[in-house]
């Protein structure tokens, strides 16, 4: 379902200002099953999914609990 994550200098950004990771995931997921597969993926808590689709991809937009490291865990999926 996720297929990788968006590594762009936006995505750098919104690590930092808004706890967010953005992930390309397929076109069929839902919400509820981006952020159940990411917490089950990564042991972490998420806040919130909000997904984009453009271009035949569709991209997620993870926000993170507070109590997550997310400057670790983007640097352990190679974003930083």
């Amino acid at each position: 379902m996720i297929a990788s994550v968006l590594r762009t200098e936006k995505a750098l950004k919104l690590v930092t200002k808004e706890h967010t990771i953005p992930f390309i995931v397929d076109l069929r997921a839902s919400k509820p099953e981006i952020k159940e597969e990411v917490e089950r993926l990564y042991g972490v808590k998420v806040d919130s999914v909000r997904t984009l689709t453009r271009s035949g991809k569709k991209i997620a937009y993870v926000k993170f609990a507070p109590e997550v490291n997310v400057e670790e865990l983007a640097s352990s999926l190679n974003l930083v």
